[in-house]
């Protein structure tokens, strides 16, 4: 299976081109097609993993610019493969979202060939390339196609993480000045006894510790995120909160914990804090907000707090027995990966809202059970999903990374739970205001689900009954390497 992880990142590529000059109404028709031809090398590479090897798979290495040690190297473990899977489904979702003309899908084409290249590379500056290249079609996207305040929004998204983006790149030359690589398996080794000391480790720990913070983001770097999430085309803002959020958390564990492990050890009850209040905070930001999108975009930062509390609980500096490490690293990939798949959910529903009623306020809304049964039942569903309902696919993913971080750090988790509470508080207000109550007068003529738009909410459904029901599939993709990052942090 020689050059399948390229030829992932350059199918979109070519696609972008094709959109760009295809005809205005088959744009994403031409779109579709690239996304099925990428889906289908996404699962070649799934069948293909060999799910019993921790290290990485599939690797090509080829010379760039050997004179600083920058090469194409790329791979897969089990992150990375369960991240090029989420991209695989998260895209052709958000293009049957809405439409879309040539620049449109051109622009959404190159961010998903940026992601896969994101979640491959090995090598710094490939990795540092492909993760600045999916900021400038998602600015655009924003600016261009957004809604009434995307100026704002689009600057303040990018001003926010290209500022963290320039401290990661000045952290990782200093790194290289000092160690002479770019290579992550390299740095990670010598972080094992220390990559450096004293303040120039500090100063290279902060740099990239604030380009990923932003990117997550993190509690108190996330004010970009309402603004962009609720001003993004529907489409846009469910690739931004499907995948893109999920580079920073990649980010962590691929860079910040294996290179940095002395240093977010001793920050460790620190760090807790941030995730508690990412969790908190956000939830209850989203408690006081009556934009569906909005609300939504603060749950988002919610549920990506529970990933940062199980990825800093594990490097907390207590003891660490090696079951509940596990258990909190594999509750924080499957919520890495269900959390994509539910938030995206949840933006579709928004946008399905959106285009029947031109507005998204929850007061703008009232006694849709009556009118459209199917659109509220499916919708709930995914409510219930991002509540963490068992049964679904939101349970899996938070109830092991509680069980970890009870036992890791067990003060801060127990706080971490009055997020649950708020939220759970957050969604009934939701369902009563949209699906309960007399009919309001402007949505009397709504239309229930259309047969187009069954297709799109029927598969996504079923996959959060399979995921929650029957999570073993998942789990096979990154058990070796759970393991293999619990033994390091044990």
């Amino acid at each position: 299976m020689a050059g399948l992880i390229s030829a992932l990142i350059f199918l979109p590529l070519a696609g972008a081109l094709f959109a760009g000059v295809a005809r205005e109404k088959h744009a994403r028709g031409v779109a579709l097609g690239f996304n099925a031809l990428t889906a289908i090398g996404a699962f070649l590479l799934w069948r293909n993993f060999d799910t019993t090897a921790a290290g990485l798979q599939f690797v090509e290495r080829h010379a760039w610019i050997p004179a600083i040690g920058a090469e194409y190297l790329v791979g897969v473990d089990g992150l990375s493969l369960l991240l090029v899977l989420l991209t695989s489904l998260i895209f052709p979702f958000a293009f049957f979202a809405q439409r879309a003309g040539r620049g449109f899908c051109a622009l959404m084409l190159l961010t998903q060939a940026a992601l896969y290249g994101t979640f491959t590379a090995q090598n710094f500056l490939l990795w540092f390339l492909f993760y600045e290249m999916s900021l400038i079609p998602a600015f655009l996207l924003i600016k261009i196609w957004g809604g009434e305040n995307r100026d704002r929004a689009a600057t303040k998204f990018f001003v926010y993480t290209f500022l963290g983006s320039v401290a990661m790149l000045l952290s990782f030359l200093g790194i290289y000045f000092a160690k002479g690589t770019f290579d992550f398996a390299a740095l990670a080794g010598l972080g094992k006894t220390g990559l450096l000391t004293g303040k120039v480790a500090w100063l290279a720990f902060g740099g990239i510790f604030l380009g990923l913070a932003v990117k997550v983001p993190l509690f108190p770097f996330h004010t970009w995120l309402p603004d962009a999430y609720e001003n993004a085309p529907i489409g846009v803002s469910m690739v931004l909160t499907g995948v893109l959020s999920k580079m920073g958390v990649y980010g962590f564990v691929r860079l910040l914990l294996p290179l940095f492990p002395h240093e977010i050890q001793v920050l460790g009850p620190w760090l807790l804090a941030l995730a508690v209040c990412s969790i908190v905070f956000a939830s209850l930001a989203a408690w006081a907000q009556t934009d569906l999108k909005r609300m939504i975009g603060y749950l988002s930062i919610n549920h990506l707090g529970y990933c940062m509390l199980g990825l800093f609980a594990v490097t907390a500096p207590a003891s660490r027995p090696l079951p509940e490490i596990q258990a909190a690293l594999s509750g924080v990939f499957m919520q890495i990966f269900n959390h994509g798949i539910t938030a995206a959910a949840l933006f579709y529903y928004a946008g399905l809202l959106e285009q029947r009623r031109g507005l998204r306020g929850l007061n703008d809304f009232g006694g849709l059970m009556q009118r459209t049964p199917l659109l509220c039942g499916w919708m709930i569903v995914a409510m219930f999903s991002s509540l963490g309902l068992p049964g679904l696919n939101g349970f899996i993913g938070e109830f092991l990374i509680f069980k970890g971080s009870f036992a890791l750090a067990p003060w801060p988790t127990t706080v971490a739970t009055l997020g649950l509470l708020v939220t759970a508080i957050v969604f009934l207000r939701a369902m009563q205001s949209l699906f309960s109550g007399p009919l309001a007068a402007s949505c009397k003529t709504f239309p229930d689900l259309q047969r187009s738009e069954k297709w799109v909410v029927v598969p996504v459904t079923l996959l959060m009954f399979a995921l929650g029901i029957a999570p073993q599939f998942a789990f096979r993709i990154f058990n070796a390497t759970v393991m293999q990052m619990a033994r390091l942090f044990a």
